[in-house]
């Protein structure tokens, strides 16, 4: 999976089920989370204000020094 990819399924999975969509998005996180690394999937929860919308929490990356 692309970034474009995760980011086009999100947005479908919005635009078919709305305020429903969580599960669906969840899962297209997850496996962002482990195509593409934790930043992607963080940029991607911001860039849709998915914590906002679908309590969907961005993930703290390992050995960030955070």
């Amino acid at each position: 999976m692309t970034e474009e990819d995760a980011r086009q399924r999100i947005q479908n999975a919005i635009d078919q089920y709305g305020q429903h969509a969580g599960m669906a998005i969840d899962l297209v996180i997850n496996e962002t989370r482990s195509d593409l690394g934790v930043e992607t999937a963080n940029d991607l929860i911001e860039e849709f204000d998915l914590e906002l919308l679908y309590n969907i929490a961005p993930s703290e990356s390992y050995g960030s020094g955070g």
